[in-house]
């Protein structure tokens, strides 16, 4: 699969990713390296740990994001949205803030704030 590289771009298409479950593609537009920090919870570090993450750990289940705002500025990008979905069979909607930092055209560290405990 060939990924636009360009940040605006590589975000985008995460969301659309992350949402239809599809977690090969979401794969792809990570460092091998990642390193995801989400405030209160363990960090996530190197592609094996997000992949584990993203099939097995992640709590949230069948929902979509919407983003509000995406600011690309020399290798960050910042997202504003909101979420709505399934959190251990509530059903939820919250608002979330992450932040991404790039590196050759991939996101080498993740940041996610939200007013939920954990995501």
């Amino acid at each position: 699969m060939s990924v636009d590289r360009d940040p605006r771009a590589v975000l985008e298409s995460y969301y659309e990713h992350v949402d239809a479950g599809d977690t090969e593609a979401l794969l792809e537009l990570f460092a091998d390296d990642i390193r995801y920090e989400r405030p209160g919870q363990s960090d996530i570090e190197g592609i094996e740990e997000l992949r584990e993450f993203y099939e097995r750990d992640r709590p949230l289940d069948d929902g979509t994001h919407e983003v509000d705002l995406m600011v690309v500025d020399d290798g960050h990008v910042a997202v504003r949205g909101r979420f709505s979905g399934v959190q251990s069979g509530d059903d939820v909607t919250f608002g979330f803030a992450d932040h991404h930092e790039f590196d050759d055209g991939l996101i080498v560290n993740r940041w996610t704030y939200t007013d939920r405990d954990t995501v």
